[in-house]
C-alpha cells in the first residue's frame, strides 16, 4: 500500500467539527442505534474491502484488510503493513523491510489514528444527515460537514438491518472518492491490552525506529 492511501485511509475514519444543522429524525435513530452498538462492544472487528478512485488521474487501487477497535486503541492489518495504536503510541511495521516506526499520536486532531471511535459517532461531530433511501440491504444515509472548508463533500452510509456497518463512502472535493465495503462485522470478541502493542519478541529481526520526541 502506497503513503497516500494510508494517509487516506486514516482520514476515511476522522471526524469533522462543523456547525450544528436541522436534522433528519428517522437517520438519527438509525445512526444512534449504530453507535450505542459498536461503542457498547468490548470491540469491533471488520474485515474490509476500500477502494480509492481518483477521478482526475483516472487511477483506482483496491487493499483488503482487518481492524479490531477497542474504545481510542486498534490494530489494522494491510497487504503492506500492520498498525497498533494503544492510546500512548503508534507502531507501524512494514514486513518488506522489516523495520517499525514508533510515533507519538498527534492529539490535536479527531482523525482515526488518535481517535478510532470516531467512525461510530460522525453524526455527532457537526454534520447534517438525511436518509435517502430504505433498501433490502438496510438503510442508505448521507452526511454532510457542516464546517464548508472540509475536504469532504459527502459521507455516505450504509447501516444493516441488524445495526452493523454494511459500507461507506467518502467523497473528496479533489476528486478522490473513497468507498469501503465491511466483508464482516463482528461486536462480539474482546482482546488483551498486548494486541493494540507491538510485540517485539514476534519481530526480532525487525529494526526499530523510534520518531518519539
Amino acid at each position: 500500500m502506497n503513503g497516500r492511501l494510508i494517509v487516506l485511509f486514516t482520514i476515511l475514519f476522522s471526524g469533522t467539527t462543523g456547525a450544528s444543522a436541522q436534522q433528519d429524525p428517522v437517520a438519527g435513530k438509525i445512526l444512534e442505534r449504530f453507535s450505542e452498538k459498536a461503542l457498547q462492544a468490548p470491540a469491533v472487528t471488520m474485515q474490509f474491502t476500500i477502494t480509492l478512485t481518483d477521478a482526475i488521474e483516472g487511477t483506482s487501487e483496491t487493499v483488503e484488510g482487518e481492524i479490531e477497535i477497542s474504545g481510542n486503541r486498534y490494530r489494522l492489518s494491510i497487504p503492506d503493513n500492520i498498525i497498533w495504536y494503544n492510546g500512548e503510541a503508534v507502531w507501524t511495521y512494514t514486513p518488506d523491510f522489516e523495520e517499525v516506526t514508533i510515533t507519538d499520536p498527534d492529539t490535536t486532531t479527531s482523525l482515526f489514528i488518535t481517535n478510532p471511535s470516531a467512525l461510530f459517532s460522525l453524526h455527532r461531530e457537526g454534520y447534517k444527515y438525511r436518509l435517502m433511501e430504505e433498501t433490502a440491504a438496510g438503510s442508505v444515509i448521507d452526511l454532510y460537514p457542516g464546517d464548508i472548508n472540509t475536504d469532504f463533500s459527502r459521507i455516505r452510509l450504509l447501516i444493516g438491518r441488524d445495526g452493523s456497518l454494511a459500507e461507506t463512502e467518502y467523497k473528496r472535493k479533489d476528486g478522490i472518492t473513497l468507498f469501503l465495503k465491511v466483508n464482516s462485522y463482528d461486536l462480539g470478541k474482546s482482546y488483551p491490552d498486548s494486541w493494540f502493542a507491538f510485540d517485539r519478541t514476534k519481530y526480532s529481526n525487525a529494526e526499530i525506529i523510534d520518531m518519539r520526541f
